[in-house]
């Protein structure tokens, strides 16, 4: 028998048709990589959900052929599943400066630090991984030190872009290498895997910069206490308000465990560059004047418990907004995240603020590459085969219209999602199946163990309420002996609604007499004599179907 031809099979499980939770196994000649490993921020109707982190039931199937994780920069999208996945494998990790630091905060969190080899490596350099050689190439981001990466095998390179974008003014001056990107085009790309984050959006994406510019220009026009809201993860942005706050003579007050956590870890390893003394401890604030004075905090998205936020509403212990105060929020809402941003922006006003967002001035830039940037990746590593990656389905399909518009063939590009397996030779690129890929929900210290049935009572419960009746029976008999009492949790409220609690309480007691008329004893029947009774009774009534829990004693 002739032997089979050697293939390199991509197989993603998480970043496709969908913002965030990027992870993707590159297997060939029977061993695999993992790039990336991250997580997702829970939908809407997620009701009590963490976080979600993508399914690795493939990759706890194959967890002797896995030899390596591969990192292309230090975001939560991109890292923050890690522990999740080191607790079931123990791999090496392989990441620059900036990201292995962060990485190295949450293991620390998790105590796993001492248990995972992590492997530092230098933009520019390559590493050979069991028989992947993989070649980290300097990029640009939101974040220092993101890196594309070239995969070389004998079958020819695959290039995975990361998150990028071409800014030719960085702030660190570290240029992404188009050059390096060019070089692998003309020897020859086999498959690229792009981001698609901003492919909806013509021209380029602006210089990060032109925030500093803008930062200048109220910093230069205020004489009030400033707060400036942004992604922790942004390093080049802190750096810019750490610019301008030193520059206008003003200490800087960080607030937020995360953002604390990376100004920590970043001037720790140089990627942040702070004078002496610049910044100072919250508990010192009061010795200062507002015009001396600049907070850089979390809750550029709204959330809930960050620094914004608990500012916004009073809840902060240290520090609230006051009458006068400059707000910058510099960062555009994500997707779906528009109104908590928007109650946050509201509330900030009615406390007195002078709040300054996106839509008022350059605030925010993004760190992703527009469709300019993405026509130059494409003309410059001109691949054989493409498949779009990190985004909503709408992002993959411009993206995979944007390559056939610059001549790629149509057969050659994937657009796929999640768990689809496509199959890469020197001859043919094919989809060659599926594995298990999903949403993984974390709640608390539970990781999976929240499914659909139970989001489905939750948002039952979060809709309609609870109502529990109590009945005692006689061992007996199977009489009455006490009740039926019922309690009512997001449904109505007993004391205004009496005349409705009696109502039911005679339904249960009638529902109870047919049971015993009809010498029913079983107490799973008897429950659901209850509920169905209770269900069609409470709905004529109120038009709501509360969730009804049967509670039966025995004496």
């Amino acid at each position: 028998m002739g032997r089979k031809p050697t293939k390199i099979r991509v197989i993603p499980l998480g970043g496709l048709k969908e913002i965030g939770k990027n992870m993707t196994i590159i297997e060939y000649k029977d061993e695999m990589i993992i790039i990336d490993c991250g997580l997702s921020f829970p939908e809407d109707e997620m009701l009590g959900i963490d976080i979600v982190i993508p399914d690795i039931t493939y990759v706890m199937k194959n967890k002797d052929k896995i030899k390596a994780i591969v990192l292309t920069h230090g975001h939560e999208d991109h890292i923050g599943a890690l522990p999740y996945v080191l607790k079931k494998i123990n791999v090496p990790v392989y990441g620059t400066r900036l990201t292995l630091g962060l990485v190295e905060n949450k293991l620390r969190e998790h105590k796993l630090l001492s248990d995972v080899h992590l492997q530092r490596v230098e933009p520019g350099e390559t590493v050979q991984i069991q028989g992947f050689e993989v070649e980290f190439i300097r990029s640009s981001h939101s974040i220092p030190d993101a890196c594309a990466l070239a995969i070389h095998t004998s079958l020819g390179v695959i290039l995975h872009t990361g998150d990028f974008k071409i800014d030719y003014t960085p702030i660190d001056e570290q240029m992404i290498d188009l050059q390096r990107i060019a070089e692998l085009g003309k020897k020859g790309v086999l498959l690229m895997l792009a981001d698609s984050t901003n492919v909806e959006r013509p021209g380029t994406t602006m210089s990060e910069r032109s925030v500093g510019a803008t930062f200048e220009n109220i910093f230069n026009n205020t004489r009030s206490r400033i707060i400036v809201a942004t992604f922790a993860s942004n390093v080049h942005r802190v750096q810019q308000i750490v610019n301008a706050a030193h520059k206008h003579n003003r200490k800087i007050v960080v607030s937020g465990r995360s953002m604390v956590n990376v100004v920590a870890v970043a001037e720790e390893l140089g990627n942040l560059i702070i004078p002496d003394g610049l910044i100072i401890d919250v508990n010192h604030i009061d010795q200062y004047e507002d015009h001396e004075i600049v907070i850089i905090t979390t809750g550029s998205q709204g959330e809930t418990m960050a620094g914004l936020s608990r500012m916004a509403t009073s809840d902060h212990r240290k520090l609230d907004i006051r009458a006068g105060d400059t707000v910058i929020i510099s960062a555009t809402p994500i997707p779906g995240n528009e109104k908590t941003v928007s109650r946050v922006i509201n509330q900030l006003f009615e406390k007195g603020a002078d709040v300054i967002y996106e839509s008022l001035a350059d605030v925010h830039v993004s760190g992703h590459a527009c469709q300019e940037e993405l026509k130059l990746m494409h003309k410059l590593a001109s691949p054989k085969y493409f498949i779009p990656v990190h985004g909503e389905f709408r992002h993959l399909k411009q993206h995979a219209k944007l390559a056939e518009n610059l001549g790629m063939p149509k057969e050659n590009i994937f657009t796929i999602q999640n768990g689809n397996v496509v199959e890469i030779t020197k001859d043919y690129g094919k989809l060659a199946g599926n594995v298990p890929a999903g949403p993984v929900l974390v709640d608390g210290l539970g990781v999976g163990d929240v499914g659909n049935i139970v989001l489905r009572d939750r948002k039952h419960l979060a809709e309609d309420g609870l109502m529990v009746v109590v009945v005692t029976i006689t061992r007996e008999g199977g009489k009455v002996a006490a009740g039926p009492d019922i309690i009512s949790r997001g449904f109505v409220y007993v004391r205004e609604s009496e005349d409705l609690i009696d109502e039911a309480k005679q339904i249960v007691r009638g529902a109870l007499e047919h049971c015993e008329q009809q010498n029913i004893k079983e107490w799973s029947i008897l429950k659901s004599s209850i509920r169905d009774a209770l269900k069609d009774f409470l709905y004529a009534k109120t038009k709501r179907r509360p969730m009804i829990l049967p509670v039966i004693m025995e004496v």
